[in-house]
């Protein structure tokens, strides 16, 4: 199961935007920073597949600058 963790740097003024919407995703977890403008995101996932729609799903969001990986892990099943 894909464990990842990742910044997530929002459109100029789309801090709560992508925070919402993060948050509507089961596999996601999300934490605001309190004094910038990024968001903490964690992402748990069955598999490889279900990562990677997941990761899709998040790039595809026109509230999001910029995701940036910060540490990943995988136990094999």
């Amino acid at each position: 199961m894909p464990i990842k963790s990742y910044l997530a740097h929002p459109m100029k003024g789309k801090k709560e935007e992508l925070l919402i919407t993060l948050k509507s995703f089961d596999q996601c977890e999300v934490i605001p920073a309190e004094n910038q403008d990024i968001l903490a995101l964690v992402t748990d996932t069955e598999n490889e597949k279900e990562d990677e729609i997941l990761k899709e799903k998040i790039e595809a969001l026109s509230s999001l600058k910029l995701l940036a990986l910060v540490s990943g892990f995988n136990t094999p099943q």
